[in-house]
């Protein structure tokens, strides 16, 4: 069976899936994408080898040729379309945030349990990653005792002028919240942030860095350095910390290299080398679930909950104060 999959949105993650699913992904073609900017829409086409460009979201999400549908769009549209999706009974990939707002998210919930069957899966690629793999393992596994603390760092070279100081929270942290969940298996219940002294490298509008601390249900505390416009590449750390023993994300796997005097490794400049193999791992995942027609990957449930905490963060930022998360109930459906 090759699944057709309907790509919403194309710009730089949407074309980089589109890439994926037509270059290395087995078992699926692109049948049609769709955006608001039509120039880009009809380029991605042509890349996916003749993909047609839908007249709008809701035709591409309906149409007979559409199988499944990537969600690719700007995040405040996730929900709109992957409400859609539900609607119309089709499985969808949501790239995070499933939703900007723990509402929203909420009532994607609601839309798949009502429908019956787990059609959501949310983009949390850093399941995939085989370093992330192994620290779960090792984790679950009690190589390290009892969980205690879990340091985190993440760091991009550089950060354009639309990127806010909610956004480090929004869209950057989320992806350490969402992994600190699945690792320790655990929720999240507060959540803390303190600003540092601010880089210059940096537009006037935006805090960073920023360090952010949360706690688990079962008293593990996290910190996390979220550090936008570090200048020297793209650096993602992860380090757990056990009554017994400790472990570590270990770097991306590079040649070592000798010259004038020093010895050292390149460092990744963008996420999309850094993570290339897991973003690879998560779409042939979610693309034989479609055909085997259960989804498996992170469900909505985790896309709400780490909106949530998300949530949580942002008014942490404005107000400086310890916020709770107030998860609703986990429904049995998501157990």
């Amino acid at each position: 069976m090759t699944v057709r999959i309907g790509v919403v949105g194309t710009g730089a993650i949407g074309r980089e899936h589109i890439e994926r699913l037509t270059r290395t992904i087995s078992g699926a073609r692109v049948s049609a994408v769709a955006d608001i900017d039509a120039a880009l829409a009809e380029k991605a086409a042509a890349a996916a080898g003749g993909a047609r460009v839908a007249a709008d979201v809701p035709e591409l999400i309906t149409a007979d040729d559409v199988d499944a549908v990537l969600v690719t769009s700007w995040h405040a549209a996730h929900a709109e379309h992957v409400l859609a999706a539900v609607a119309a009974g089709k499985p969808v990939l949501c790239e995070k945030p499933l939703a900007t707002t723990a509402d929203d998210a909420l009532r994607v919930l609601a839309a798949e349990e009502a429908h019956g069957r787990r059609l959501v899966q949310v983009g949390f690629m850093r399941r995939f990653d085989p370093g992330y793999r192994e620290l779960r393992r090792v984790i679950a596994g009690g190589g390290i005792g009892r969980p205690l603390m879990m340091h985190c760092a993440h760091r991009n070279r550089t950060q354009g002028e639309r990127y806010t100081t909610e956004m480090a929270a929004q869209d950057t942290a989320v992806h350490e919240i969402d992994a600190a969940r699945w690792l320790l298996g655990e929720e999240i219940v507060s959540a803390q942030v303190i600003m540092p002294r601010a880089t210059d490298h940096r537009f006037p509008h935006l805090r960073d860095p920023q360090f952010m601390l949360f706690e688990t249900a079962g008293g593990v505390r996290i910190d996390l350095e979220v550090f936008v416009n570090c200048q020297y590449g793209y650096d993602i750390r992860c380090e757990t910390v056990g009554e017994t023993g400790l472990v570590r994300l270990p770097d991306p796997a590079r040649a070592e290299i000798r010259s004038a005097g020093r010895v050292g490794t390149e460092i990744d400049q963008e996420w999309g080398g850094r993570f290339a193999e897991a973003f690879d791992v998560e779409v042939q995942a979610w693309v034989d679930s479609v055909a085997d027609g259960a989804a498996t990957g992170p469900s909505a449930w985790d896309g709400y909950a780490a909106t949530a905490v998300a949530a949580a963060t942002v008014e942490a930022q404005r107000t400086g104060a310890v916020v709770d998360v107030n998860l609703a109930p986990r429904p049995a459906f998501y157990a």
